[in-house]
């Protein structure tokens, strides 16, 4: 699944102050209102500020009140938060072409503020059985992650709808997430060094990503693996007859990955230790 996601987030702090009425050796209400306010101001300033995420690049889940109303299946519910200068936008994929505009507040604002009307953007994504379509995306600004908020939608028809939404649980784009492909079907070119040198795996592989998680399919060049070992969990082959081939996880693409083959094709099982890198073509 391929998601193409920008964003930018804004941060907006609001400080309400209550007026104080003065009495018997109590300061003025002017000057307790004015004192009221700038601590109020140092709260909310330093709320803001252990809430507000160090600029960078994240995925984060996108919650709304609807089933009508939704990522799109590719996406897995998840939308790209990008940070700037403490501004959060929230790029977010859709279902369809079926939602025209999107509004930051409630539908019986909208015709009145059409500046602020969010336009979208047209999206590729790819599902796991690697057809591809395109959607409408949206660039959503954020003032508070995980925090319910209003978003109006505008649909085919012609008429504005009311929907609370949210951002939540932004985890940072880590090396490992930005090099992983979209969710679908691919091969992968495969080195594999170690051992005697003399067996071989099959390259291209097959490599499949579904989750955001990598498999490889890997054939070697004799029957006689019995099990593969990869970051301590053992894999079994997934055939009976020919070569064996074994279904395992890859961490990342161009990063040679660990693994443990154990043979019987000598006088007694003996596991070698081999690195596969993995290389899309």
């Amino acid at each position: 699944m391929r998601c193409k996601q920008f964003i930018f987030v804004s941060l907006a702090g609001v400080v309400l102050a209550a007026s104080l009425a003065g009495c018997g050796g109590v300061a003025p209400a002017s000057s307790a209102a004015a004192s009221s306010v700038a601590a109020s101001s140092v709260v909310v300033s330093s709320a803001a500020a252990e809430a507000a995420l160090p600029d960078g690049v994240y995925t984060a889940d996108f919650e709304t009140d609807s089933s009508m109303f939704h990522t799109s299946e590719a996406c897995n519910g998840k939308g790209t938060l990008t940070v700037e200068n403490g501004v959060m936008t929230f790029h977010v994929s859709l279902a369809s072409k079926k939602i025209v505009n999107l509004y930051p507040g409630l539908a019986a604002d909208a015709e009145a503020n059409k500046t602020a009307w969010l336009i979208p953007t047209v999206d590729t994504v790819t599902y796991a059985d690697g057809t591809t379509e395109e959607v409408y995306g949206y660039d959503i600004p954020v003032e508070a992650l995980d925090t319910d908020f209003q978003l109006a939608l505008l649909g085919t028809k012609g008429k504005w709808y009311d929907h609370t939404v949210s951002v939540r649980n932004a985890e940072p784009k880590t090396e490992q997430a930005a090099e992983t492909p979209a969710d679908g079907a691919y091969t992968a070119a495969v080195v594999l060094e170690g051992g005697s040198g003399r067996a071989t795996v099959e390259s291209p592989a097959s490599l499949t990503v579904a989750e955001g998680k990598m498999t490889a399919t890997i054939v070697w060049s004799s029957p006689n693996y019995d099990y593969m070992i990869v970051d301590g969990e053992k894999y079994l082959p997934t055939n009976t007859e020919g070569n064996s081939t074994f279904e395992i996880p890859v961490a990342a693409l161009g990063t040679p990955l660990a693994v443990t083959a154990d043979t019987v094709a000598m006088s007694k099982p003996h596991e070698i230790e081999y690195t596969l890198t993995f290389t899309l073509e």
